[in-house]
């Protein structure tokens, strides 16, 4: 289950983030306050989406892995777009 959320939240992840904030409580266990879930909707998506996720289901070892792809693939995504 978590991987096709994570799958659905590649292609569409701002929607993703607000169905997971709104109906379970895993942004509650990852992020202490609202200002980082904020912040990371608007600017690096995916990122905040794997970290939500990732708090609830992997280690340690695949949180961080998971995290640096994550932000390489946000920052990838802004890049391409001021290139166009």
């Amino acid at each position: 289950m978590p991987l096709l959320i994570l799958l659905l939240g590649f292609f569409f992840p701002r929607i993703v983030i607000l169905l997971l904030y709104f109906f379970t409580g895993w942004f509650s266990r990852a992020f202490d306050g609202i200002i980082l879930p904020i912040l990371g909707f608007l600017f690096l998506p995916l990122t905040t989406l794997w970290y939500g996720l990732s708090e609830a289901y992997f280690n340690d070892n695949v949180q961080t892995i998971g995290l640096i792809i994550a932000v390489l693939l946000d920052l990838g995504i802004i890049g391409s777009r001021l290139r166009k």
